[in-house]
């Protein structure tokens, strides 16, 4: 379950109910897909064949239709990453800077974890999204982030793109960052 801490008050922030309030009111979806529907045999596996990868769409078909239906989502696809992904350490520092982009960054966790770091509004500053198998975000489009792994470093994660071809990350300068 998804669990936030904001950055400059340390504040932390659990529960789903309270979780939800919170990014709505940042502008944030946060919904929760159930983690049972992932087959048991991979629900802890990191390095997955394309098979295994559309089994992963298959089992969360209806709750990945359901949710580009409402946001004009058309392709999705499941990216995994762990310790065992060549050139992990770089691609990391690709994600690790804040960026924005020009469509929704939308990710469903479907095992490990990961961290997202959003720009709030002016009053909250930026605040960390760690979320676990389940939790489903979309940082709206021109919102300043970055995605990071957890100290585990392990994730399965189906994406969602209203236009997959011009899903670019455009850095941004901002001073209000403090890593």
């Amino acid at each position: 379950m998804a669990s936030i801490r904001i950055r400059n008050t340390g504040e932390r922030i659990e529960g789903e109910a309270n979780v939800r309030a919170f990014l709505e009111e940042q502008g944030v979806l946060y919904e929760h897909w159930d983690t049972e529907k992932l087959p048991e045999k991979l629900r802890d596996k990191f390095v997955l064949t394309d098979e295994e990868k559309e089994e992963i769409l298959r089992a969360y078909d209806e709750d990945i239709r359901s949710l580009a239906e409402r946001n004009g989502y058309v392709k999705w696809d499941v990216v995994a990453l762990s310790p065992e992904t060549p050139n992990l350490d770089e691609l990391l520092k690709k994600f690790e800077q804040v960026h924005v982009h020009t469509e929704d960054e939308v990710r469903a966790i479907a095992a490990g974890n990961g961290i997202f770091t959003i720009k709030g509004k002016e009053e909250t500053g930026y605040f960390d999204v760690e979320l676990s198998a389940g939790d489903v975000i979309s940082v709206p489009v021109n919102t300043p982030h970055f995605f990071t792994l957890m100290e585990n470093r392990r994730v399965v994660a189906i994406r969602l793109f209203i236009d997959p071809s011009g899903w670019v990350a455009h850095p941004v300068e901002d001073p209000a960052f403090q890593p």
